[in-house]
C-alpha cells in the first residue's frame, strides 16, 4: 500500500467517523413534544381549528360543498322560517393553513322573493364581517380547548 492511498484511505475513515458521531449526537432520548394545539395543526389541507369552526358556524344551512382539501365550504339556498320571503347563500373559503385573520373569508349572496321570482339582493358587509368573526372567535376557542387538553 502506497503512502498516498494510505492517507487517503485514512482521510475516508476520518470523514465517515466524524459522519456517525455527528448522526449520534441527533438521537438522544429527549424528543421535542408535538404543541397540539399549534397554529398548523391539520390531517387536512387548511387549518383544522379554522374549519370546524366554519363547518358550525355555516350549520344552520344545507351543505351544498365542502372541500378540505381546498377549503371551501358552500352552502345551499337557506329561507328562515320567521322571513320565508328571503333566502340567503354562504361560501366560505379557509385561505392559510394558520389560525389568522385574514386566513377565513366569507361570501354571501341574497335573494329576496317578489312576484313569486327570486330576485338577487344586496347583502351588507357587516353580515359578512359577522360571519367571519364568529368563525374566527370559535376556531381560537377550539385551539384554547386542545391547549387545557
Amino acid at each position: 500500500m502506497t503512502a498516498t492511498s494510505r492517507s487517503a484511505r485514512l482521510t475516508r475513515t476520518a470523514v465517515a467517523l466524524a459522519a456517525l458521531a455527528a448522526l449520534a449526537a441527533c438521537g438522544g432520548k429527549e424528543r421535542p413534544k408535538a404543541d397540539l394545539a399549534a397554529s398548523q395543526v391539520t390531517t387536512i389541507g387548511v387549518n383544522a381549528y379554522l374549519w370546524r369552526a366554519a363547518l358550525e358556524t355555516v350549520s344552520f344551512a344545507p351543505l351544498l360543498q365542502s372541500d378540505s382539501n381546498g377549503g371551501v365550504i358552500v352552502t345551499d339556498w337557506y329561507a328562515n322560517p320567521r322571513n320565508p320571503n328571503e333566502r340567503v347563500k354562504v361560501t366560505v373559503s379557509i385561505l392559510d393553513q394558520d389560525l389568522r385573520a385574514d386566513a377565513v373569508r366569507v361570501a354571501a349572496s341574497r335573494q329576496v322573493a317578489q312576484g313569486g321570482q327570486w330576485v338577487d339582493a344586496p347583502v351588507q358587509a357587516a353580515t359578512v364581517q359577522k360571519l367571519e368573526d364568529i368563525i374566527l372567535t370559535k376556531a381560537r376557542q377550539l385551539r384554547r380547548q386542545a391547549i387545557a387538553g
